[in-house]
């Protein structure tokens, strides 16, 4: 993209200490993204640090990552609400906004070149988001396609609440977490979601002959217990990191609470599936007066228990809850590290400000042992001094991005 300025690594900075040994965003490049008409950023594979006052388009540069995965991103946003108002009319789109990237994949030590956006034409409507992708220059199918080339988790303020607010956030980030160990899941979860829309919407018209709904079902069975059977195994991964985990934050177990994952407990998948095909039939005149499907996997949700306390999450106080959180990503992290050696890329937005001193030196020293790239931001530069010397420091103010200066050490 000529014309947009290039912000390279600063020369100053010391190589990480640790060998990279996950996903990696090396060149990032926005177009008519929120309050950046146009930025190209390059980075190297360790920590990067974005310090600057609030409002000055920290956030903004996670959530353009966020893009580069299935979904609606770490704001969960309308993608018409994404769009510059002050659009960059000569490197782009007036009408929409871009996001593209290479990325680098541990599992080949090549690079791809992904990219998003709604530039092509893409756009909101009664159906769901679309979004266009492109893989290598290629159209792609869907976001769903990004699961399989690339592998991003983050955490947010607005998840603080994650234990105490609706079953669909919860199920969201464990599927995110999922799409690491499984890319196929991605495009299970958007086919069950299709179906599911489909049925409800003849359920609702009455328009559907029993066959069609039928088919719909099949599709729902097959999909849904798969969606089921990954969300399990996920889970199952995640708690072996987990128990691993003897540093500073909680010990957690997790469990998925829903139909499909209680019946797979017992019985094949194929005998759940028929369970489930036999149970949405039966249940036809009760979704047509209440709309979508009384069960399924968008109807299960992720439970955490603190194991040293015994409390559900729920009941934990607020610190203890993020600190759960964190302990959660960190060992999904450190398992798909140390088992495919292809960590995800970590966005942690204002997460270190809210940490005492011991968990925050814990969770920086535990960033520079799993090797995996980890984006962080914040409004003061001293709280990641167990960073310097190891991450790459970029100051953003105002939309703009330049290499943070180096820290002089008294």
């Amino acid at each position: 993209m000529t014309g947009l300025g290039v912000l390279a690594p600063p020369a100053n900075d010391t190589p990480v200490r640790v060998a990279p040994s996950g996903f990696a965003v090396r060149r990032l490049t926005l177009t008519n993204f929120r309050n950046y008409g146009g930025l190209r950023l390059e980075t190297g594979p360790g920590p990067v640090v974005l310090t600057g006052a609030n409002g000055a388009g920290k956030t903004n540069l996670l959530e353009a990552i966020s893009y580069l995965s299935p979904g609606r991103g770490l704001r969960r946003a309308r993608l018409g609400d994404v769009t510059s108002h002050k659009p960059n009319v000569g490197h782009g789109s007036e009408s929409g906004w871009a996001v593209a990237a290479q990325v680098r994949d541990p599992r080949n030590g090549g690079m791809t070149e992904i990219g998003t956006g709604t530039a092509d034409g893409a756009r909101d409507d009664a159906a769901g988001e679309r979004r266009a992708v492109r893989i290598d220059g290629s159209p792609a199918r869907g976001p769903a396609s990004l699961a399989e080339v690339f592998s991003v988790s983050w955490l947010t303020p607005q998840m603080d609440r994650l234990f105490q607010e609706n079953t669909g956030g919860r199920r969201r980030f464990l599927d995110r977490l999922v799409y690491g160990f499984d890319t196929a899941h991605a495009r299970r979860v958007t086919a069950y979601e299709r179906a599911l829309r489909e049925r409800s919407r003849l359920l609702r018209s009455g328009e559907g002959t029993s066959d069609w709904l039928a088919a719909l079902e099949e599709t729902m069975a097959e999909y849904g217990v798969a969606v089921a059977a990954a969300r399990r195994e996920g889970v199952a991964r995640l708690e072996q990191g987990l128990t691993q985990n003897p540093g500073v934050f909680p010990r957690a177990a997790l469990g998925i609470d829903g139909l499909l994952e209680t019946l797979l407990d017992g019985m094949p998948a194929l005998e759940v599936e028929a369970v489930f095909r036999a149970q949405l039939a039966e249940s036809r005149p009760r979704d047509a007066e209440t709309g979508g499907a009384a069960i399924g996997p968008h109807r299960s949700d992720l439970t955490v228990r603190h194991l040293e306390t015994g409390l559900p999450a729920q009941q934990c106080s607020t610190g203890e809850q993020k600190a759960l959180l964190i302990a959660i990503v960190l060992a999904d992290a450190r398992v798909k590290g140390v088992r495919a050696g292809a960590a995800p890329v970590l966005l942690l937005d204002e997460v270190v400000a809210h940490l005492d001193e011991e968990r925050r030196e814990a969770l920086l020293e535990e960033i520079l042992g799993l090797g995996a790239q980890t984006w962080l931001t914040g409004t003061d530069r001293t709280l990641f001094a167990a960073l310097e010397g190891a991450a790459q420091f970029f100051e953003v103010a105002k939309g703009r991005v330049s290499p943070g200066a180096p820290k002089v050490m008294g």
